[in-house]
C-alpha cells in the first residue's frame, strides 16, 4: 500500500503541474533530472549532487513517464505483489522490490546505449515476476511435475516485451526488465525455500 500511494501520489503531483494546477510545468523535467536514471551518470556526466549516481537507482522507480504508464504498472504491482506478500511476508516483499529495481538499473545501465531517461517501477516488478515464477519452477521440480507452463510463461514474458518495444517505437526499457527479472529469480533461489509449507 504504501508503494502504491508513494508511485501514485509523485505521479499524481507532477500531472497537476503538467497542466497547471500547481507548482510549475517545469517540475517534471526537473523530477526526471534529480531523480531519473541516466547512463551517462556512470561514465562522465556531471551529477546534480554527489550521490546521484548511485540514488538514481531507487529514484528512478517512483517516477513515471505518463498516467497510463503508472496505471499498467501500479496494476501488475497489486495483482503480482498481493502473490508475493501473502507467500514471504511484507518485509521480504519489500525487499525484492527494492533490489530487483536496483537489479532493473544495472541492467539498463550495461545492456542500454540510449542516453535517455529511463522512469518506472517495472524493473521492480519484473523481479517480483521473477521471484513468483522461479518459486512455482521449484515446487514443480520438488513434485516431478513438468516444467513447461514455466517456459511457457517466460516465452509470453519475452514476446510481451517486443510486442511493446515494437508499438512503442523502441521507448520500452527491455533492458531494465530483464535486469529486474533475474535479479528477482536470483534473490528467490535464496530466500523462497524457507517460505515453502513444511520448510523452516
Amino acid at each position: 500500500m504504501v508503494l502504491l500511494l508513494l508511485n501514485c501520489g509523485i505521479e499524481m503531483i507532477l500531472l497537476a503541474a503538467d497542466n497547471g494546477l500547481i507548482g510549475t510545468t517545469r517540475w517534471r523535467s526537473q523530477a526526471y533530472q534529480y531523480g531519473a536514471f541516466w547512463t551517462g551518470l556512470l561514465d562522465n556526466w556531471r551529477p546534480n549532487y554527489p550521490a546521484q549516481p548511485w540514488l538514481m537507482f531507487v529514484t528512478y522507480q517512483v517516477l513515471h513517464a505518463s498516467l497510463t504508464h503508472l496505471l499498467g504498472n501500479m496494476l501488475i504491482l497489486l495483482l503480482v505483489g498481493r502473490i508475493l506478500v501473502q507467500r514471504v511476508g511484507q518485509l521480504w516483499f519489500a525487499v525484492f522490490y527494492l533490489v530487483s529495481g536496483i537489479g532493473g538499473g544495472l541492467g539498463f545501465a550495461l545492456l542500454a546505449s540510449s542516453a535517455q531517461p529511463m522512469v518506472g517501477a517495472s524493473g521492480a516488478l519484473f523481479g517480483l515476476v521473477g521471484a513468483w515464477k522461479w518459486q512455482d519452477w521449484f515446487i514443480n521440480s520438488q513434485q516431478g511435475s513438468s516444467r513447461r507452463a514455466l517456459i511457457l510463461d517466460v516465452v509470453g514474458l519475452i514476446v510481451l516485451n517486443a510486442l511493446f518495444w515494437a508499438i512503442q517505437d523502441g521507448q520500452l526499457a527491455w533492458e531494465a526488465h530483464l535486469g529486474g527479472f533475474l535479479t528477482g529469480w536470483l534473490i528467490a533461489t535464496l530466500v523462497l525455500p524457507r517460505h515453502l509449507p513444511g520448510r523452516s
